[in-house]
C-alpha cells in the first residue's frame, strides 16, 4: 500500500513546472480576455466613482398602510427595476419607517433609473374609445370622426400588433366643423356604447347630443367630456394631471406620445391589471420587419380577461380596436388588435428601440409598488469626493502590504521572496477577474471592497505563515529541505483548507444575509480566499519545491529562512541498515 503512495509523491515531485505553467496560462488568458473586453479597470461603485442618492418618503395609496411589509414590498421591487437597468452595486434601503434611500453609481443611465425607481407603476390595460394628436400637433380635423388612428395592420392571431407609432389623422370628404363640437360628439357616443363606440348619428357640424347616463353616471360623463375636450398634452402641467387618481373601474383620460407628438386618449375601465402580467421581456424580431418588440405572459386569470378583451376591440374600427397600456396615468404604448388573443401570451411591437422595449418589459415585469413615493431629494455624489475615498483605501492597502513584507522579510528572509511572488501573482488575479465582472456581472468595487481586499492581504499571508512553519519543524527535526517540503504539505494543506474554509464561510453568510455595500465587501473577501487556495496549490508549493533544489535553500544558507543552526534543527536523520545475523541488536533510528 505504500509504494503506490510513494510513487505518486515522487511525480508530483518532479514535475512542479506543470503547475507554474497551468497558473501562468491562466493569468495569460484571462489578462488577455481583460484587454480584448475594452475593460481594462475594475467597475467602481457609488462612494468611489461618484454617482446618484436619492430620497423618496413613502405615501399611503388606494388604501395600502406605510408599514415594514409593504416599504420591504417595495425595496425588493425597486432593486430589481434597478437591476434589470443593468444597474449593479446599486444601493436600497429603507431609512427610518417612511422613506428608501437609492444610490446608483456613475457609468449608468441614473436618470432612466431615476424615473423607474420613483414610478409607482400602477399598470391598467384599457380600451381606447378615442384618440387624437393634442396642443401643437392637434389641427382642425375635416373627418366626421375626431380619432386619429390608422387602420390595423395583418397580424399574426396570437399576438397583437403595435400601433402607437403609426397613428396618422383620418379624412374624409365632409365639410370641416369645429374641433371642439367633434370632440364632444366623439367622447359622448363612445362612453355611451363603453369600450366599442358606435358611429355618431348626429350630422355634421350639429349640436353635441346630451349626455345620458353610463355605467360612470351622467354626471361623470358630462365632466370627462369637457376635460377630454380641454386636455392639452402638450403642457407639462396638464399632461402631469391627466389620468392621475383615475380609478381601475372607471373612464379617465390620459396622455402618451406618438413618435415625438403628444397625444390624448379617452380610455375605458380597466381590462387587465398590470399585476396580471407573468413575465415580460425585450425580444429583437429576426423574421419580421418590426424590429425590436415586448413578449408578454399572462397568469391564469389575466389570460382569460385578456382573451376577452382582445375578442371584443377586434370587432370595432380603429382607434376603438386598440387597448392602452396605462402606467401611472400615461398610455406608454397603444396598440390595436386584428383577432381574439388566447394562450395567455402576447407580443407589442411598435418600432420600439431597444431600450425602450427593455424599460417597457421591465416596468410589465416588476408590476406595481404597493405605495406612492414622493421624491424627497436627489443628490449627487462627485467623482472628486469619490477619489479621494479611493485614494485613502489604496494607501491604507499599501501600508498594509508594506507591514506584511516588512514582517516577512525580516523573519523569513529569503522565503519572503517565495511569499512576495505569491502575493503578486494573487493580486494580479484578483484585479483581472475584478475588471472582467464589472460587464460579466456588473460588480462594482465600492469602499467596503476595498476593505475586503486589504483583509485577503492577512488571510493569503496566513497561509504562506503555516506552510513556511511546516517546513521549519521538519528541518528542526533533523530533515533536509527537499524531504522537508513534501512532508510539510499535507499537514499544511490541510491547516490551510479549513482556514480558507472558515472565511469563505463567513463570506457567504455576509453576503446573503445584508444588502448594499456590505454584500461588496463579503463578495470580495470570498472571491480572494477563493484565489488564495488556487495560488498555494497552484504556485507556493511548487515554487517551494523547485526552490528546494537550488544550493542557497536546499544547504540552509543563513540568509534562506532555513538554516538549521537558526531554527535549533537536530542532527541531520540518517537511515541506517539493521546487521544481518541473529545477533544483530537494535539499532537508533537517528544517528549522527
Amino acid at each position: 500500500m505504500a509504494a503506490p503512495k510513494k510513487g505518486r509523491s515522487a511525480s508530483a515531485q518532479s514535475k512542479p513546472g506543470r503547475s507554474l505553467a497551468l497558473i501562468l496560462i491562466a493569468i495569460v488568458a484571462l489578462t488577455g480576455g481583460m484587454f480584448a473586453s475594452g475593460h481594462t479597470t475594475p467597475r467602481l461603485g457609488i462612494d468611489l466613482a461618484g454617482g446618484t442618492s436619492i430620497t423618496l418618503k413613502a405615501k399611503a395609496d388606494q388604501g395600502s398602510a406605510v408599514n415594514k411589509a409593504n416599504m420591504d414590498t417595495a425595496v425588493e421591487i425597486m432593486n430589481r427595476r434597478v437591476n434589470g437597468l443593468g444597474v449593479s452595486e446599486a444601493e436600497v434601503q429603507t431609512q427610518g419607517t417612511d422613506n428608501i434611500i437609492v444610490n446608483i453609481p456613475r457609468g449608468t443611465n441614473s436618470k432612466e433609473a431615476q424615473q423607474q425607481v420613483g414610478t409607482t407603476a400602477k399598470l391598467y390595460f384599457r380600451p381606447v374609445l378615442a384618440s387624437e394628436p393634442s396642443g401643437a400637433a392637434a389641427s382642425p380635423s375635416p373627418s366626421g370622426s375626431p380619432s386619429a388612428g390608422s387602420s390595423p395592420k395583418p397580424g399574426s392571431s396570437s399576438s397583437p400588433s403595435a400601433s402607437s407609432s403609426q397613428k396618422a389623422s383620418s379624412s374624409s370628404s365632409t365639410s370641416p366643423t369645429s374641433s371642439a363640437t367633434t370632440q364632444g360628439r366623439a367622447v359622448t357616443d363612445a362612453l355611451k356604447a363603453g369600450s366599442s363606440p358606435s358611429p355618431s348619428a348626429t350630422p355634421t357640424g350639429g349640436p353635441s347630443p346630451k349626455p345620458t347616463p353610463s355605467a360612470s353616471g351622467g354626471t361623470d360623463t358630462a365632466k370627462l367630456q369637457a376635460a377630454y375636450t380641454a386636455l392639452d398634452c402638450s403642457k407639462p402641467d396638464q399632461r402631469a394631471k391627466a389620468g392621475k387618481d383615475a380609478k381601475p373601474g372607471e373612464s379617465t383620460i390620459a396622455c402618451g406620445t406618438v413618435g415625438k407628438n403628444p397625444y390624448k386618449y379617452l380610455l375605458g375601465p380597466a381590462g387587465v391589471d398590470g399585476t396580471e402580467v407573468k413575465k415580460a421581456q425585450a425580444v429583437f424580431d429576426t423574421q419580421g420587419a418590426s424590429g425590436w418588440q415586448v413578449q408578454m405572459t399572462f397568469d391564469s386569470a389575466g389570460a382569460k380577461k385578456f382573451a376577452d378583451i382582445t375578442g371584443e376591440l377586434a370587432k370595432n374600427q380603429a382607434p376603438q380596436n386598440e387597448f392602452g397600456i396605462v402606467l401611472d396615468g400615461e398610455v406608454v404604448s397603444s396598440p390595436y388588435v386584428s383577432l381574439a388573443i388566447t394562450g395567455g401570451s402576447a407580443y407589442i411591437s411598435g418600432h420600439f428601440t431597444q431600450q425602450e422595449a427593455q424599460s417597457l418589459a421591465n416596468m410589465l415585469s416588476y408590476g406595481a409598488l404597493p405605495l406612492s413615493f414622493q421624491e424627497q431629494s436627489v443628490t449627487t455624489v462627485t467623482a472628486a469626493l469619490g477619489g479621494q475615498q479611493l485614494h485613502a483605501g489604496l494607501l491604507a492597502g499599501a501600508i498594509g502590504l508594506a507591514l506584511v513584507v516588512l514582517y516577512l522579510v525580516v523573519y523569513y528572509r529569503g522565503l519572503s521572496l517565495v511569499a512576495m511572488a505569491s502575493l503578486v501573482v494573487s493580486a494580479i488575479l484578483t484585479y483581472v477577474i475584478m475588471s472582467l465582472l464589472g460587464p460579466a456581472i456588473h460588480f462594482a468595487l465600492n469602499l467596503p471592497a476595498v476593505c475586503g481586499a486589504i483583509v485577503a492581504i492577512g488571510i493569503t499571508a496566513d497561509s504562506f505563515i503555516v506552510y513556511f512553519e511546516r517546513i521549519r519543524d521538519e528541518i528542526r527535526e533533523g530533515r533536509s529541505l527537499r524531504p522537508a517540503v513534501e512532508r510539510a504539505w499535507p499537514r499544511a494543506r490541510r491547516t490551510v483548507l479549513v482556514s480558507d474554509f472558515v472565511s469563505f464561510l463567513a463570506a457567504a453568510v455576509l453576503f446573503i444575509v445584508t444588502v448594499g455595500k456590505v454584500q461588496g465587501f463579503a463578495f470580495t473577501l470570498g472571491l480572494t480566499t477563493v484565489l488564495d487556495v488556487v495560488v498555494v496549490f497552484l504556485f507556493t508549493k511548487p515554487l517551494m519545491t523547485l526552490l528546494a533544489r537550488r544550493k542557497f535553500f536546499g544547504n540552509g544558507h543563513k540568509w534562506s529562512g532555513l538554516d538549521p543552526k537558526s531554527l535549533g534543527g537536530k542532527p541531520p536523520l540518517r537511515r541506517t541498515r539493521r546487521p544481518a545475523g541473529p545477533a544483530a541488536g537494535p539499532v537508533d533510528p537517528k544517528e549522527a
